[in-house]
């Protein structure tokens, strides 16, 4: 695979990271530099490692994975978002005051990470029948989902006080996009 070609796919892996960083940045009360950076890293450590994993699991188990991926992912997606759209939902009363957070947790950031990656475990396992160099592959996932989630959650700093309460609400909907996006791709290349 060549530099292109390369480059094309790693941002190709790293737009649902990006929407779903800018969806969680619009929640967040002003996020700076600092928590777009650990965003950034936490969402390009696990995109980087999921092609390696896809590739390391390649002939033996490429069957079982790539039927099942884009299931994985959809659920993942779709209750996260849902979790976003209740929270936006219950927060709807005005004379609610609005508990803005200044970061999220880890263990929230890294399942929407997994989850959007999952693609890039299926990316992988194609990627094991090919003459690829992975570690240079994933280490250009991994870069270019750490700086397109970092971006993300900076853009959504902007939009999250235009948006106010509707920002979760957007969010969580744009995560259960992304997931009905990946099923219905694998769903219609089976067609």
């Amino acid at each position: 695979m060549n530099l292109y070609a390369t480059i094309i796919l790693a941002l190709g892996m790293s737009m649902d990271a990006f929407a779903a960083a800018l969806g969680k940045g619009a929640t967040l009360h002003r996020p700076g530099w600092k928590e777009a950076v650990r965003t950034g890293l936490i969402f390009g450590v696990i995109e980087a490692l999921t092609p390696l994993i896809g590739w390391s699991i390649g002939i033996v188990a490429s069957q079982y994975v790539m039927a099942w991926d884009h299931w994985v992912a959809f659920f993942l997606l779709f209750i996260l978002g849902g979790r976003m759209v209740l929270e936006g939902l219950r927060k709807k009363n005005a004379d609610e005051p609005l508990e803005i957070p200044q970061r999220h947790g880890f263990l929230l950031l890294a399942t929407t990470a997994l989850a959007t990656s999952l693609d890039a475990l299926a990316v992988g396992v194609g990627l094991a029948f090919l003459q690829v160099n992975i570690v240079t592959t994933a280490l250009a996932i991994g870069t270019a989902t750490t700086i397109m989630a970092a971006t993300g959650i900076l853009l959504g700093r902007f939009l999250g006080p235009v948006m106010g309460k509707w920002a979760e609400i957007v969010g969580g909907l744009v995560l259960i996009g992304i997931g009905g996006s990946i099923l219905l791709e694998h769903l219609n290349s089976l067609a």
